[in-house]
C-alpha cells in the first residue's frame, strides 16, 4: 500500500522528489520515511534516505551530482 508523500507540506521538495520518483525510482513509502526523519534543511534529506538504507550509495552520489545542476 503507497502512501502520498506529503508535497504540499514539502513543496520545496518537489523537484527533488520528482527526480527520486522518476529517475531513480525510489519508492513513495521511502521518502515519506526520510522525510518524516530529516531536519529542516533539503539538503539532508539524500543522507536521511542513504542513514536508513533507502538508497545505494550510487543513488546517493546521483542525487548530489542532480542537486548541483537543480
Amino acid at each position: 500500500m503507497n502512501r502520498e508523500v506529503p508535497t504540499t507540506s514539502y513543496a520545496n521538495y518537489a523537484p527533488l522528489i520528482r527526480f527520486l520518483e522518476e529517475d531513480l525510482a525510489i519508492s513513495t513509502d521511502s521518502i515519506a520515511t526520510a522525510l518524516r526523519h530529516q531536519e529542516e534543511d533539503p539538503g539532508l534529506l539524500p543522507m536521511v534516505l542513504w542513514r536508513y538504507g533507502l538508497i545505494t550509495l550510487e543513488q546517493l552520489d546521483r542525487i548530489f551530482d542532480w542537486l548541483e545542476t537543480a
